[in-house]
């Protein structure tokens, strides 16, 4: 099981890591022009860097803790942010009628990551 947990932890953090690298170094202005990132019209650059930053943050999150065995705790911490922060971007494409797939799932792995993390932890 610790496998499968590793291998669900390694693919979420890689997407996040993706999806928040992506608006850290994408201009603001760039994303806003990309039709697949309508979102983007409603947030200030600052905004779209810090959401990146907080996406890249989890991501990291998500693996080095466990990983290093120093405050392992904060992987699930990781995951639960994580989780929060796709709630709110689900929200957010739901009120602009666009579909919340991709942030539902990416959360729902995220969380899945989070509460396997967290009962491993509680087993050891």
């Amino acid at each position: 099981m610790n496998k499968a947990i590793w291998v669900l932890q390694a693919v979420t953090a890689l997407a996040f890591l993706g999806a928040g690298g992506m608006k850290l170094s994408t201009p603001g202005e760039d994303l806003r022009q990309n039709p697949q990132m309508g979102w983007a019209t409603e947030f200030s650059d600052g905004a779209i860097k810090a959401i990146g930053a907080a996406v890249v943050a989890g991501g990291v999150g998500l693996i080095v803790p466990a990983a290093i065995g120093v405050a392992p705790m904060l992987t699930p911490v990781a995951g639960g942010a994580l989780a929060a922060l796709m709630g709110g971007a689900a929200y957010t494409h739901v009120r602009r009628g666009e579909s919340p797939v991709a942030p539902l799932v990416l959360g729902a792995l995220a969380l899945a990551a989070a509460v396997l993390r967290l009962r491993q932890m509680k087993r050891a």
